[in-house]
């Protein structure tokens, strides 16, 4: 495998002119506003991408992503295959924390064991490093990992994993860190200040020396969840961009002279999960009392509610176009897509009937769960499902709340269907590693499965897939989405379209991740 090494951007500095120095783009003060807060600021509590959002600013992992998704340089210059079971990591020359301290090999090797120590995370990092059975350190700039069977998609795993300091953080608690204690990472920026659900203040990082320059001295990054306020407070010039534009607001957007908007097709693919328990919470009988066994389990009764979706509508009239409607978990030309899976045809009448075949002729209720502040229209979406699925006689209530406590209550397995979705994979095995698989903490699987989906061949194929053969993978892999599908493990919705409001003299590259970050907004 050929050795990865990244080409740095460099931003100029200020010009001069006539009668003194100008007042530089850099030396100015950018504010963003975000939909979702952070549930937490430690940078292992929780895989969570509005926590990533947010955390990668300040923090970076070894590897990176480009705004088009291929792998870039984060903390790690260039990495490289020394044999089937072996990589290594050169750490960036000069890396610095921001408290000036070195980063070191040994901070790598900290930083990898860490989220092993992790109590109660809602969504563990340990799915990317588990595999890793071996760590040495060559010099103080380089690490050789071994992993125990042969991991092709290390370097993609390790783009999830932020590097911290030993020295600041070693024993503190996942809650020190809102706190300010263990803030100290080799990011372009440097913490200053963070309040809960409202924002965070940032400096740039005088020791920083890595790829993602700032052109802002300060960065103020608030937390707007209501999507009509987010869009008021870029028109009223509280802040200069945002993300997640509100879709009934996109016109206005496109026409507004002092405003540009960005767009991208994101790998989020947005989709609900259905209980496979014998036993659901929320699968009630029509006067509300929970079922003895669930109909969930019944792949007809999934598969009803999969065909009771219009799928089309939701882009075109929740969305205002702005998805694109799948069966496949992963984004076209991913190994394990399978371009003749399509979504079922939107027919309530089969649906219906299928119902009916499954012992459920007169339907039953049920509550659908989602986030109102996590997905573009997540509540709206969660809504639009629930009356579709009336129409085919299962009574729906919805319940929606804030990410920070819908995440939580997921992952412990308090919803029997429930909208959510999975972002940032360019190959199908994270989320079958991290959604599908079954339940095996110790080996990293299944860590947020809250569907406790389980199909033994499932997790074989998964394990077969760990093949540096890609044509070997990329088979093993089709043939995985295949059973997937056909067990209806999850029902895909679609995958969102990203889209950003900036002022006028700003801009800024629209990222496949959803990565909001205030780095690559540059003054034109």
């Amino acid at each position: 495998m050929s050795k990865a090494i990244g080409v740095f951007r460099r931003l100029g500095l200020a010009a001069l002119v006539a009668g003194g120095l100008a007042a530089p783009a850099w030396s100015q003060d950018f504010k963003v506003a975000m939909s979702s807060p952070p549930t937490s600021m430690d940078p292992h509590f929780q895989n969570i991408t509005t926590n990533a959002n947010v955390i990668e600013h300040m923090f970076e992992p070894l590897v990176m992503r480009s705004p088009d998704g291929k792998l870039a340089p984060g903390l790690a210059e260039s990495w490289s295959l020394i044999n089937n079971l072996t990589w290594e990591f050169k750490i960036r020359r000069g890396a610095k924390f921001s408290d000036g301290s070195l980063v070191t090999a040994d901070d790598v090797i900290y930083s990898l064991d860490r989220p092993t120590t992790i109590k109660n995370s809602p969504a563990s990092f340990t799915q990317y490093t588990k595999s890793i059975v071996g760590k040495k350190v060559i010099d103080a700039n380089t690490v050789r990992l071994t992993t125990g069977a042969e991991t092709p998609l290390l370097p993609d795993d390790l783009v999830s994993v932020i590097i911290v300091s030993k020295k600041a953080t070693e024993g503190l608690a996942s809650d020190d860190f809102a706190n300010g204690k263990g803030m100290v990472g080799s990011g372009p920026y440097k913490f200053v200040r963070f309040l809960r659900d409202d924002r965070v203040e940032l400096a740039r990082s005088e020791h920083y020396n890595g790829p993602n320059k700032t052109p802002w001295a300060t960065t103020t990054i608030r937390f707007i969840a209501n999507p009509s306020t987010r869009l008021a407070a870029l028109l009223a010039g509280d802040v200069q961009a945002i993300e997640n534009v509100p879709t009934p607001d996109l016109g206005r957007v496109r026409n507004d002279a002092n405003l540009s908007l960005i767009t991208a097709t994101s790998q989020r693919m947005v989709f609900m999960f259905a209980d496979w328990r014998d036993k659901s919470p929320f699968v009630t009988d029509k006067n509300g009392a929970v079922l003895a066994t669930s109909p969930l389990k019944d792949v007809r009764v999934r598969r009803a509610l999969s065909m009771a979706i219009n799928r089309d509508a939701i882009r075109d009239r929740v969305m205002e176009g702005l998805a694109e409607t799948t069966e496949n978990l992963i984004v076209p030309g991913s190994p394990g897509y399978v371009p003749s899976m399509v979504p079922p045809k939107y027919d309530p009448d089969a649906a219906k009937k299928l119902l009916a075949e499954a012992g459920f002729p007169n339907g039953f209720g049920l509550t659908v769960h989602g986030p109102n502040n996590r997905l573009v229209n997540d509540e709206k979406i969660a809504q639009t499902v629930a009356q579709m699925f009336t129409r085919i006689g299962v009574d729906t209530k919805v319940e929606t709340m804030p990410m920070a406590v819908y995440a939580p209550r997921g992952a412990k397995y308090e919803f029997s269907v429930a909208l959510i979705a999975w972002g940032g994979s360019v190959d199908l095995t994270s989320p079958m590693r991290a959604l599908l698989a079954c339940e095996n903490p110790a080996k990293g699987m299944g860590v947020v499965n809250w569907a406790k989906y389980c199909n033994p061949k499932v997790d074989e194929l998964l394990m077969k897939a760990d093949s540096m053969d890609p044509l070997v993978r990329s088979r093993i892999l089709r043939e995985a989405a295949g059973i997937i599908s056909k067990d209806v493990a999850l029902i895909p919705l679609h995958f969102q379209v990203s889209a950003w409001a900036v002022k006028k003299g700003l801009t800024y590259k629209g990222r496949g991740d959803e990565r909001t970050y205030a780095f690559d907004f540059k003054p034109m």
